[in-house]
């Protein structure tokens, strides 16, 4: 199963820079890096990125992830994908711009 997480273009360069990343001030904040399943990531742009362009999708095979990912509840309750450690370059399994078009962003077709 592939989990999303969204990157500002900064954000992006420095994880391509730095070969990791602790994720964005929020992530910061939380103690683990938000991710969202294929169903999440468009609510998940809509409300932590509504307006914002220069955006990166990347995806990530939960499964090598491994242990420290979990799922856990958030918006209504729903299960999210909260990773508990640094976030690694070799485990973006792809990535493409999410460009905002007629105020929404759009997603690759075909997101699993």
């Amino acid at each position: 199963m592939l989990i999303y997480k969204i990157f500002r273009a900064d954000e992006w360069a420095q994880f391509q820079r730095d070969g990791v990343t602790n994720g964005a001030p929020i992530d910061l904040a939380d103690g683990f890096i938000h991710l969202s399943t294929a169903a999440q990531a468009s609510e998940t742009a809509a409300k932590h990125f509504a307006g914002d362009t220069d955006l990166i999708l990347a995806a990530f095979d939960a499964d090598r992830l491994g242990p420290d990912l979990a799922w856990e509840p958030s918006r209504g309750g729903d299960l999210f994908p909260h990773l508990y450690r640094t976030l690694t370059t070799s485990e973006v399994a792809w990535s493409a711009p999410l460009p905002l078009r007629a105020g929404a962003h759009s997603f690759p077709e075909g997101m699993e």
